[in-house]
């Protein structure tokens, strides 16, 4: 992983063979972000993917073998207690161009991902909402 900082957001860049939530938290751990939100575009291989069921308040998984090119990218970073929590929601196309979406659990690198990252100045965090059984941004 490599960044730079700009004025008011980061340019971060993943490399191969690098797990991207896990990346995100250590970057945001080393920057000391409190909470930040994300876009990205490149390319992810052996993704772990989910939909969640609001019903069963629970996320359906499903893993994506081989390469994915990202067309969408988007999501956040925030504190549940004193955990960083990377929440991301991708649009992956194969081969044959067929998209796929959800919301990204795992996945690494196995060309490039490149995002900016724009901090915000308070404490981004979540809290359990018994209701919808997520952990939901605090505002």
């Amino acid at each position: 992983m490599v960044y730079k900082k700009y004025n008011r957001f980061y340019v971060l860049r993943l490399q191969k063979g690098e797990e991207i939530i896990q990346c995100l938290k250590d970057f945001a751990k080393k920057v000391k972000l409190k909470g930040a939100f994300i876009f990205g575009l490149g390319v992810g291989e052996n993704l772990k993917l989910g939909y969640f069921d609001s019903h069963k308040k629970t996320y359906i998984e499903k893993e994506f073998k081989g390469e994915y090119e990202f067309t969408s990218f988007l999501g956040n970073i925030a504190h549940l207690g004193k955990e960083v929590v990377i929440h991301i929601h991708v649009t992956i196309t194969d081969r044959e161009f067929n998209a796929f979406g959800g919301h990204l659990f795992s996945g690494y690198i196995p060309a490039t991902l490149e995002m900016i990252v724009l901090p915000i100045e308070k404490k981004l965090r979540r809290e359990r909402d018994i209701e919808t059984g997520l952990n939901l941004l605090e505002l």
